[in-house]
């Protein structure tokens, strides 16, 4: 499994979750089953770049996102990459990995999602 957590810089699993996943400047990814760390930077639509955040994620083999919170278009595009959404994650990404094997995180839905964030 690889797991994506959006970060705020770069300390691999040291680092502070980003609050805002979009805008999020890195993202962190962990293979669960190598431990290997390793950190993208958001070269988003959000950043001037040309594709969406899922789309970046995808690309990198994530299965799993593990975020604060996030709007009902990106669970859509998630759902459709067949990426598994969870939000509740916070402090820093070791922290957001453990929640979620500890399942304390809730599976994304539309009617979780962020409601500032319908575009």
């Amino acid at each position: 499994m690889k797991v994506c957590i959006p970060s705020l810089g770069n300390r691999g699993l040291e680092e502070e979750v980003s609050q805002h996943f979009g805008r999020a400047p890195n993202f962190t990814i962990l293979n669960t089953q190598t431990n290997e760390v390793k950190i993208i930077e958001n070269k988003s639509e959000h950043f001037g770049g040309v594709e969406s955040s899922p789309d970046l994620i995808a690309k990198e083999g994530a299965d799993t996102v593990l975020c604060s919170s996030l709007g009902p278009r990106a669970i859509d595009m998630f759902e459709q990459l067949g990426i598994r959404v969870y939000v509740g994650a916070g402090g820093i990404v070791k922290d957001a990995i453990h929640a979620f094997q500890e399942g304390r995180l809730q599976e994304a839905t539309n009617e979780n999602a962020c409601k500032n964030h319908r575009h």
